[in-house]
């Protein structure tokens, strides 16, 4: 079995596959101040709650956009499943080339992401990633990562609102039953969630422009699940996409090494 970890800014994301079959999926909150046992403590607990033996694991991948994180679990890692762990940056072959000015700034979880709905969708693609902060990255037809687009999270701007201002509440991500609000909270609701509708439908629209083809438009992401519905221009949503790159990006290194 592989597993597969993806460090956000918020949450881990774990995966455990057998094959290209997701077993189990779990999420953890993100704490860049424990250490390795006690990371190591909170996997036990999940594997045993599962009733998987920590023995199945024969190999590990992890993501990291939290650099401090990225040691605790190689080190869990080798404590736990006796396996060094493969981490996505430079040295890790992606197969998919890396058309920034400075690929070394591109998120790990932003070129998995582009990795899998490549894989899975071809291209051109777009991978709508509705985290900490919300993403848009491009794929060409050919399976280049060529960019893309950085906006606010919309957890981060409504947190904004609360933070920044002296009477605005901090309030329930949700949709209004209208876009007329007739209270501060209603009213705040449906400049956040319609504002991302339109926020993302915009951009999205604009890539598709420069990409100048049809696009395959493809969403994921905590919030993602909430939103995908509202906005056309997504064709996909994929919880596990990341998990899902992180998988196959294993397979492709994994072939490399067993080439003779």
């Amino acid at each position: 079995m592989l597993l597969a970890v993806d460090i956000g800014n918020l949450t881990v994301a774990v995966g455990l596959f057998q094959g290209k079959k997701l077993v189990r999926g779990w999420k953890i909150m993100t704490d860049r101040e424990k250490t390795s046992d006690e990371y190591e403590v909170l996997l036990v607990n999940l594997f045993q709650y599962a009733k998987i033996d920590l023995e199945k694991v024969e190999g590990v991948i992890l993501s990291s956009v939290v650099p401090p994180l990225t040691p605790v679990f190689q080190a869990a890692s080798e404590n736990l499943f006796r396996e060094k762990a493969l981490v996505v940056g430079p040295g890790l072959r992606t197969g998919m080339p890396i058309l920034y000015e400075n690929p070394l700034e591109v998120g790990a979880d932003r070129v998995v992401a582009a990795l899998a709905a490549y894989e899975k969708y071809g291209g051109p693609s777009i991978v709508v990633d509705f985290g900490t902060a919300t993403t848009f990255d491009a794929v060409s037809d050919c399976g280049e990562y060529l960019g893309g687009a950085i906006a606010p999270g919309i957890q981060i701007s409504a947190e904004a609102l609360y933070l920044k201002t002296a009477k605005l509440p901090r309030i329930e991500i949700r949709k209004p039953k209208k876009a007329i609000g007739r209270t501060t909270v209603a009213s705040m609701q449906s400049g956040l969630y319609f504002g991302y509708i339109g926020l993302v439908t915009k951009i999205v629209s604009e890539i598709q422009a420069e990409l100048g083809k049809k696009t395959t438009v493809v969403s994921t992401g905590g919030f993602g699940g909430q939103i995908t519905p509202e906005i056309s221009v997504i064709d996909h949503f994929e919880p596990d996409l990341v998990l899902e790159g992180l998988r196959i990006l294993y397979d492709k290194n994994r072939k490399v090494e067993e080439a003779p």
